[in-house]
């Protein structure tokens, strides 16, 4: 995983819908999951939505922790 994409998810913001400015990193699962059955966006967003989707699925949300603290 790269670090710089890690981090992107605890700065870049949901730029539209029910989440429209909340942190990629705190959106809900099912929200995430919701872009997984209906597909991702195009671009640097769904990327970034596919990345958190895996990381929430499979249980992985303590590797944002320590990132966390830095920012």
């Amino acid at each position: 995983m790269d670090p710089e994409q890690l981090e992107l998810l605890l700065t870049r913001e949901m730029p539209y819908g029910k989440y429209k400015g909340r942190k990629i990193a705190e959106l809900p699962g099912h929200y995430l999951n919701w872009f997984a059955r209906e597909g991702f966006p195009e671009g640097e967003i769904g990327r970034l939505l596919q990345l958190m989707q895996e990381i929430d699925h499979n249980g992985l949300k303590g590797l944002l922790e320590p990132l966390k603290r830095k920012t």
